[in-house]
């Protein structure tokens, strides 16, 4: 039996013994998203997390989502099995003190010069634009969503704004995702500046060479992608939407503008298809953190337990409440 059977086996007993799940998110390693229960996007594994029966949830993502888990999920225990997976778009806004811009990606050009202080927070925002609502896409850490009122996924962000009352909202952190959910609503949209650089380093040259190579296939572009790339895309949508998009789509080849750990799962599913990836170096370091070998270890000691303060998490689950009522 070779070394990665061996590893499976151990985990899924340990899975048994434990009562436990394994949420994968669809920018996973391939043999992480092979061994889960359940693979989705950001708004699918939230409301798994809230909905499935188990005592413990093993979280494959980072660690956002191992918050969002335990802030919807408060009785069970929620492992992320590798700690340091982070998230640096998540980062670049807090509720107070000074925003980590550049440290997770040395060498990265950001081009478009970032409009606030570093030491600009959530709440200095709120304090400009007064009575204005927050929606805080999902991509934030747990403080951040508790200062929030609501918030959204890139699958259901213009159903969100579209719900609210008021003409004008406060789109957190992610610079691109608001740009492209103020181009779809007649909200007067105010984005925060921050970006995903898995995403935002494609460039409409890129685009350009995808479809020069790939001449019969169709672009799917991330709304974290520049706005400048979604504009010229044959289709925008979430990961989970890009799924059903291909299902349904008579197409035959397609150009993927997300992260590379989608294409398995796209490959898997659709194995009469083709799918080239918008750029070969669209990968977030992070989400690959998670090993076979990092989840077998968590299940054994139970350790990287992610657990949000109540007085934290109890707003938070409010704006994550609110979000998941809209269908």
């Amino acid at each position: 039996m070779s070394d990665l059977n061996i590893l499976k086996e151990r985990i899924l007993r340990l899975k048994g013994e434990r009562n436990a799940i394994i949420l994968s998110h669809n920018y996973q390693r391939e043999e992480v998203q092979d061994i889960a229960d359940f693979i989705g996007d950001s708004l699918e594994l939230s409301r798994t997390a809230a909905e499935v029966r188990c005592d413990v949830i093993v979280f494959c993502g980072v660690n956002f989502m191992a918050e969002s888990a335990s802030i919807l999920s408060p009785d069970k225990t929620v492992l992320l099995p590798e700690l340091g997976a982070c998230c640096p778009m998540a980062d670049m806004i807090t509720v107070s003190g000074a925003r980590n811009m550049m440290t997770y990606f040395p060498g990265y050009r950001y081009t478009s010069g970032y409009t606030f202080p570093v030491d600009f927070t959530l709440r200095d925002m709120k304090r400009l634009h007064l009575g204005i609502p927050v929606v805080a896409y999902v991509n934030t850490t747990a403080d951040v969503k508790a200062e929030s009122d609501i918030c959204c996924t890139s699958a259901n962000g213009v159903k969100v704004i579209e719900s609210l009352q008021a003409e004008k909202v406060i789109c957190i952190p992610d610079r691109n995702l608001s740009r492209w959910i103020a181009k779809n609503t007649e909200k007067d949209v105010i984005a925060w500046d921050g970006f995903c650089h898995v995403h935002d380093r494609v460039g409409v040259e890129d685009v350009e060479k995808a479809k020069q190579q790939h001449p019969n296939a169709l672009l799917i572009a991330h709304p974290e992608c520049r706005i400048e790339v979604l504009e010229i895309a044959d289709h925008v949508t979430s990961t989970s939407g890009m799924l059903r998009f291909v299902r349904s789509s008579e197409a035959k080849e397609f150009i993927i503008g997300t992260e590379i750990g989608l294409l398995h799962r796209l490959r898997k599913e659709n194995p009469d298809k083709v799918f080239y990836p918008l750029r070969g170096d669209m990968v977030c370091p992070n989400m690959k953190k998670t090993t076979l070998r990092s989840i077998l270890r968590a299940l054994e000691t139970m350790t990287n337990v992610i657990k949000v303060p109540e007085d934290i998490r109890i707003p938070a689950k409010r704006a994550l409440d609110r979000m998941l009522e809209i269908k």
